[in-house]
């Protein structure tokens, strides 16, 4: 796989919420850490994904905030 986005992470799907229009996919990268997305059900089914199966999270954007208290 070849893609533009710098930030990959690979890991494990832990669970997948389908929904009748949107699906909550969580991958555990390691060391008690889950990354979280909300997709379309459709591509959960185009895209095979299953519970135990390997996926790589795919962050791309122009800007991330940090905030405090």
């Amino acid at each position: 796989m070849r893609i533009s986005a710098r930030n990959s992470i690979k890991g494990t799907i832990k669970s997948i919420t389908k929904g009748p229009v949107n699906s909550e996919v969580v991958l555990d990268i390691g060391n008690g850490v889950l990354i979280t997305s909300v997709i379309t059900t459709h591509a959960v089914e185009k895209l095979g994904l299953k519970e135990g199966k390997m996926a790589w999270a795919l962050v791309k954007s122009s800007e991330v905030m940090i905030a405090v208290d």
